[in-house]
């Protein structure tokens, strides 16, 4: 594929996680719809082959959602790339449903996402990085029939350019530390903590500590307890101790898509109502099993009188610096007058990401995004950026649409139903476009 004679697609794919997995799969179906000129589409990821959240597959961890949520049964039961289809071709099907249980271990559904990614290989290019999205050169959006997309590969470092009719931005979430931390030997982002744990001295962790009370803090918590007994594990809290995630039938009613429609078509005081009653279904908070097993070693350590969990509630990290070989936290708790120090041989920063941002992936083009009066992107309900009327190509996020969108919008319970709308989206769009051209 040469830079002079670029290749255009319906659809050109940024990122290849579950979001653009899912979509790929939505347009291989589309397909069989589509007898003559069918939906072109193709994807590229950064990484050397699929992987979702790897860092964080510990043992036995399972999934907050049930297998029913996969990539394609709310919107398609009979689709063959469901959690069941896998299962059957697994040979575990009647294994699974004799567990009695809705919820898999991250482990398993990993495999299950890369089964269904190593079915579409033939769309998707690894270790291919999208450096850049613009208009092709010397051409307005109106006299332009393509986005040119630039893509450079990781192991040749050649460039390549692509047309594409409409784009898909799905290139995850960016891990965050707080102000006075970076990520060093003794610094580590729970993000990467299986890669980083792997890699370290085991004999050398007499003292680790795991800041943050959602989810991937207790279990990393749980995690060094269980697997350094010789260790000192100190559990860092903004809060008094860790909230309970809010599972129940009526709350799960947001992940729903009549939820989305209320929020999208709903004025700021429902959007502010979700936020405000629903953000404990999964910002911050931890399942019940996990709270009352952390719970549960609080209390044996004080029976036997040995103690090597040590919670510090309503405290925050103002900063990690190295001293002596080791890494040396000041912490600052509202329980106490001054700050103190905590030495450490790593600390694991639990502390969430940052929420998909285009805006530098689309460079020139950005300006022909309308934003709101807050400044964040206008987006429409089938998740494309509303852009100016020069630039008549498709701009789809697949995540960074919690503000029009709502809490759930990018998340895996989602997922099946929001590629399917994208897909839609460009299918019809595309009519439409043909339609105009033959009134034309």
């Amino acid at each position: 594929m040469s830079a002079r004679q670029p290749t255009t697609y319906d659809v050109v794919g940024i990122g290849f996680g579950p979001s653009n997995l899912a979509l790929s799969i939505s347009l291989e179906e589309h397909h069989a719809n589509i007898v003559t000129d069918p939906i072109t589409s193709v994807f590229f990821e950064r990484q050397p082959r699929f992987g979702w959240h790897r860092g964080m597959l510990l043992p036995a961890a399972t999934m907050q959602i049930s297998f029913l949520k996969d990539l394609v049964t709310f919107r398609n039961p009979t689709s063959r790339f469901s959690f069941v289809a896998f299962l059957h071709a697994q040979g575990r099907l009647a294994q699974f449903v004799n567990r009695k249980d809705f919820y898999p271990t991250r482990q398993e559904f990993h495999q299950y996402l890369e089964w269904a990614a190593e079915q579409m290989v033939g769309t998707v290019s690894y270790g291919s990085s999208v450096t850049a999205v613009r208009l092709p050169e010397g051409r307005s959006g109106q006299e332009a029939d393509h986005l040119e997309v630039e893509v450079r590969d990781a192991a040749t470092e050649q460039v390549r350019r692509v047309g594409a009719r409409n784009i898909v931005i799905s290139t995850g979430l960016v891990a965050t530390l707080p102000d006075g931390a970076s990520r060093n030997e003794h610094v580590w982002h729970s993000s990467e903590f299986l890669y980083r744990y792997g890699q370290a001295d085991l004999r050398e962790l007499k003292s680790v500590a795991v800041v943050g009370a959602g989810q991937s803090a207790a279990e990393i918590t749980r995690f060094f307890h269980d697997n350094l007994p010789d260790a000192q594990v100190h559990a860092i809290l903004p809060s008094y101790g860790y909230s309970v995630a809010d599972d129940t039938p009526f709350a799960n009613q947001i992940f729903d898509t009549e939820a989305i429609e209320d929020y999208y078509y709903g004025g700021q005081s429902t959007r502010d109502a979700f936020w405000r009653y629903h953000r404990n279904t999964n910002y911050g908070v931890v399942d019940v099993a996990d709270i009352r097993g952390l719970y549960q070693i609080q209390y044996d350590e004080a029976v036997s009188g040995v103690k090597r969990l040590h919670y510090h509630p309503l405290t925050r990290v103002q900063g990690v610096e190295e001293r002596d070989g080791r890494g040396r936290a000041l912490l600052k708790s509202l329980n106490r007058p001054a700050p103190y120090e905590l030495d450490v041989d790593a600390i694991v920063f639990a502390t969430g990401y940052a929420q998909l941002d285009p805006s530098t992936l689309l460079g020139d083009l950005d300006r022909h995004c309308l934003r709101d009066a807050s400044g964040r992107h206008q987006v429409t309900r089938d998740y494309r950026l509303v852009t100016t009327d020069d630039l008549p190509f498709g701009i789809y996020l697949q995540g960074g649409t919690e503000h029009t969108h709502g809490l759930t919008s990018a998340l895996l319970s989602n997922i099946a139903v929001r590629s399917g709308e994208i897909a839609d989206s460009v299918v019809h769009r595309r009519a439409k476009s043909e339609l105009l051209a033959i009134a034309g």
